[in-house]
């Protein structure tokens, strides 16, 4: 293994960090982020592209400089060993898994919740401005804004019929969903990460808040196991509490299918090795 840079880990590199500082200086930090980062489909803000650009937002300087560093770590020897176009079709792959198995996880908090409300019948049209009221206060989301927001929609709508306790509380759960987002090439650097723990299953790799070296065949299902307790828990490890766990553990999940795929296919055209 060569000191140095691959060329696509480069490239990669290069558009995270173009985007990090159009978002700090453009627009005050809003027009980036209301256009590239991705929105839960129910929000007003949400765009197909941002399936690919938010892959390439991050949250502040730490998070770019974490995800780049892992990324010219981990992907500068997985290029070299795969090649540039099959490094980036895991890459990308992960990335996409990454966003299914978050969504999905969002999608069934939301759905679980839409059971408690459905004998409101509320209209499509109104749940939508609904799940759209701005509940943030600072850095957190209110009840008291929801029921501010909440009144002129029910009086527009002519809306009479009460909402009890445990049907507003599903409703702020929703609200809070929609306005969920997502940034970051977490779920694309964990595809990688698993695709070198394939290739490198007796690399010594180690936290930096807890330097002890461990063999990557048992710390990197470690991480994955972490971000699963963190993500049914809410108990954050290694991570800030606003890390979105099961696109880690959906693009790790989909870069080691992939490497699993290509490493047992006989097909010399499919094989890493």
């Amino acid at each position: 293994m060569r000191l140095g840079i691959t060329d696509a880990v480069k490239h990669l590199i290069i558009i995270n960090v173009i985007m990090f500082i159009g978002t700090m200086a453009i627009g005050d930090g809003q027009l980036f982020n209301k256009l590239f980062t991705l929105y839960f489909p129910k929000n007003d803000l949400f765009q197909p592209w941002q399936i690919i650009t938010h892959m390439f937002m991050h949250g502040g300087p730490a998070h770019i400089l974490f995800n780049m560093f892992a990324l010219w770590m981990f992907g500068t020897p997985v290029e070299q060993r795969l090649g540039t176009k099959k490094f980036l079709f895991i890459y990308f792959s992960a990335g996409l898994g990454a966003l299914a198995f978050q969504l999905g996880y969002y999608y069934v908090d939301f759905y679980s919740e839409m059971q408690v409300i459905a004998d409101l019948n509320l209209s499509g049209e109104m749940l939508d401005k609904i799940l759209n009221i701005d509940t943030r206060q600072g850095d957190y989301l209110v009840g008291e804004k929801l029921g501010q927001g909440l009144q002129p929609i029910l009086n527009e709508y002519g809306y009479s019929t009460n909402i009890n306790q445990e049907q507003f509380r599903a409703l702020f759960n929703m609200n809070a969903i929609t306005r969920s987002a997502m940034v970051g090439a977490s779920g694309c650097i964990m595809g990688i990460l698993a695709a070198f723990g394939m290739m490198n299953p007796d690399a010594k790799l180690m936290l930096i808040f807890l330097p002890i070296p461990i063999k990557a065949k048992y710390f990197i299902p470690g991480i994955i196991l972490l971000d699963i307790i963190s993500a049914l828990t809410g108990q954050s490890f290694f991570s800030p509490s606003n890390t979105a766990y099961m696109a880690h553990v959906g693009g790790a999940v989909i870069g080691f299918l992939i490497m699993w795929y290509w490493k047992k296919n006989d097909m010399n055209k499919y094989r890493w090795n």
